[in-house]
């Protein structure tokens, strides 16, 4: 049943073909839709709008009275969930389960390109250099340790599995379900224990207090000789001059990253020029693939139709945790917190 709501401002940022803004405005035809972009984005628009669909400079939601919720166009949302940056009763929703597919293609590249040394012989050719790097590795026969098993980190473990790795998860809450394609499911306590085992170790987290510089000098320590270290989650997770120090000695194989600490990376960083990482400029999700955005404006249309017949969302952030709550029944009332909140892009 259609809710009896007042007139609806509601503020798009996310980009539609004109079809998709059909199907969107069918969902609550007693509205007015202002579509623009981020860059063009005024402080007016937010003040206004009852209803965004899609990210926001988060400055700019600081008196947002009006707002009542907010869908998000990204997986992460620690942004917005800072306590006091949005009014009591807005609900958040974020855009987890559409970048499964574009991130875990990204990451498994990385893996290859390291293991197979297509960097270095990139940089060969480059100068019209003609040389063998050497031996390579393999991922068939390897342990992969996925820290962060949600959708991204979940489509990266299935893969690396079809590749014929071994995979050992770690999540929030291991008590939640093992999928098939993982070997075995950990908490982050055991990290220490598991690190050592591993060939790959793949990083998927947000932002947390508990996982800024989780992977330390002294861990990256533990680290097997030869791994490969590969972080699409925040860049702070990793202590960035220890890693500098870890591939200087080449106690690590490689480090794939496209999040860094600091970011952008400063052009005179050494982590640039070190021949065993590659670096990509947080771009493995975004709207890169024409399906993460497809998934993206049919989850908002989606939800917007539950908004406006006063039903469950999907996707609801708990603000106090800044993850997702995936479990989701007819009331908001009846919600549980998932075991599992899916990773940040």
């Amino acid at each position: 049943m259609q809710l009896d709501l007042p007139h609806t401002n509601i503020l798009v940022t996310i980009p539609m073909t004109l079809d998709q803004r059909k199907e969107l405005e069918n969902q609550a035809p007693v509205s007015t839709f202002n579509y623009t972009s981020r860059e063009a984005l005024q402080a007016a628009d937010v003040a206004r709008a009852d209803i965004i669909l899609g990210n926001v400079p988060p400055a700019l939601l600081v008196g947002a009275q009006r707002l009542r919720w907010i869908q998000l166009n990204s997986a992460g949302s620690n942004d917005y969930a800072q306590p006091g940056l949005l009014p009591q009763d807005t609900q958040l929703t974020n855009a987890s389960g559409s970048y499964g597919l574009a991130i875990s293609e990204h990451m498994l590249g990385l893996c290859l390109l390291l293991i197979k040394k297509l960097h270095l012989y990139r940089d060969n050719q480059n100068r019209a250099v003609w040389h063998d790097e050497g031996a390579v590795t393999s991922i068939a026969g390897s342990t992969t340790l996925v820290v962060g098993l949600g959708d991204i980190g979940s489509q990266f473990a299935c893969r690396m599995q079809a590749l014929g790795s071994t995979v050992l998860g770690i999540r929030r809450v291991p008590t939640a379900g093992k999928p098939d394609f993982v070997a075995s499911i950990h908490g982050l306590d055991e990290l220490d224990e598991l690190l050592p085992q591993a060939d790959f170790v793949a990083l998927t987290l947000p932002e947390t207090p508990q996982t800024v510089h989780l992977i330390n000098r002294e861990r990256l320590a533990w680290m097997k000789r030869g791994a490969i270290l590969v972080n699409v989650g925040r860049g702070n997770a990793i202590e960035t001059e220890a890693l500098c120090d870890a591939l200087v000695a080449d106690h690590l194989g490689g480090a794939g990253l496209d999040v860094t600490d600091p970011e952008p990376l400063p052009a005179n960083h050494r982590l640039w020029s070190l021949p065993n990482a590659m670096i990509t400029p947080h771009v493995s999700g975004f709207y890169h693939l024409q399906a993460t955005l497809d998934a993206i404006v049919a989850l908002t249309i989606r939800n917007l139709g539950h908004f406006m017949r006063g039903e469950q969302l999907e996707n609801i952030v708990d603000r106090s945790t800044g993850y997702r709550i995936t479990q989701v029944t007819a009331n908001a009332s009846d919600r549980q917190p998932d075991a599992d909140s899916g990773s940040s892009s």
